[in-house]
């Protein structure tokens, strides 16, 4: 976690020395308007990382192992891809989850289902999906993306089931 944070300081350092030079006050504006983001995003974030973190510590191994670890097969990734495609929320909710269950045993196939079925199978979206584009359009959209999640979970079962990713 060291090397991004350090990217991002450098980034928003250099993105409010731009800011103060230009001279019109753009750094302040700025400054604002993150303070504005990060009182909306903080409890959303405080949420996210207690349940990961009481997934951790409630969720026995052994459980998570058989449902969604290495051994439960093809049914982990349909049921990481089930899940992943009910999460509400962005990423600062779906991606401490997903960390929390890999901590906890689930297999990296699992959670690259859970995190595809989170960002292409979006139930949480289908109402304003709907709503603006049409019933037919979010129907052809998941038809499109359905099986994307498991498939995306077996290709990293194959490819990187020995990787220590936690």
């Amino acid at each position: 976690m060291l090397i991004p944070t350090l990217i991002m300081g450098v980034i928003a350092l250099a993105l409010l020395y731009i800011g103060y030079h230009r001279g019109s006050g753009e750094h302040i504006l700025g400054l604002k308007s993150a303070g504005s983001l990060l009182a909306q995003i903080i409890p959303l974030l405080i949420f996210a990382f207690i349940v990961a973190g009481m997934i951790q510590a409630l969720v026995p191994r052994e459980m998570v192992a058989k449902w969604v670890g290495v051994e439960s097969g093809f049914r982990g990734l349909l049921i990481g891809s089930a899940l992943g495609g009910l999460m509400p929320g962005g990423p600062m909710t779906s991606l401490p989850v997903a960390a929390g269950l890999l901590r906890v045993g689930a297999s990296i196939g699992t959670m690259v289902a859970f995190l595809t079925g989170w960002s292409l199978l979006a139930i949480s979206r289908l109402p304003l999906e709907i709503g603006l584009m049409g019933w037919k359009f979010a129907l052809i959209r998941l038809a499109c993306v359905f099986f994307f999640p498991p498939i995306a979970g077996f290709i990293a079962n194959k490819l990187f089931s020995g990787v220590n990713v936690v």
